[in-house]
């Protein structure tokens, strides 16, 4: 006996598994290039870095603002904004009264003022709002028990 032949059938078989190796072999390849991402692959080219932006410098201003309430008999439920936008209240306050703050903020911004009261007498009760040294806002009211406001 001596060493066995392939035969043709044999060769045929093993050839036909190659293909089907190197057919599977390829696909995963190219599976593999798409589903991968970029970062594993190696450096991602470098894109150009767009020098730093320095933000605009925002003018800025200060305002004295003032509220008043003029009348013979006090005010009660007084509220205001104040410094800060923040409300401030006072159950009841004599009249003269008065109130002043600085706000500061940016120049271009127009600015809220509130103040409202509640009259408690007969007698006249008067609000106004100062900016700057500027009556910006009055109002008057002689009803015994009504509440008012004045705001621009």
């Amino acid at each position: 006996m001596g060493v066995p032949t392939a035969t043709r059938e044999h060769r045929a078989r093993t050839a036909g598994s190659v293909v089907v190796v190197l057919g599977v072999l390829a696909a995963a390849f190219a599976v593999t290039s798409f589903i991968v991402p970029r970062s594993t692959r190696g450096p991602a080219p470098k894109e150009p870095v767009a020098a730093p932006v320095a933000p605009a410098a925002v003018r800025t201003v200060s305002r004295t603002v003032v509220y008043e309430l003029l009348g013979s008999d006090g005010a009660r439920n007084v509220t205001y904004t104040a410094a800060g936008s923040a409300l401030a209240q006072q159950a009841r306050v004599p009249t003269p009264w008065s109130v002043t703050f600085t706000r500061t903020g940016p120049a271009d911004r127009t600015e809220f003022y509130s103040i409202a009261a509640q009259n408690p007498g007969p007698g006249e009760l008067r609000c106004r709002i100062l900016v700057d040294g500027v009556v910006v806002a009055e109002k008057a009211v002689a009803e015994a028990g009504r509440l008012f406001s004045c705001a621009v």
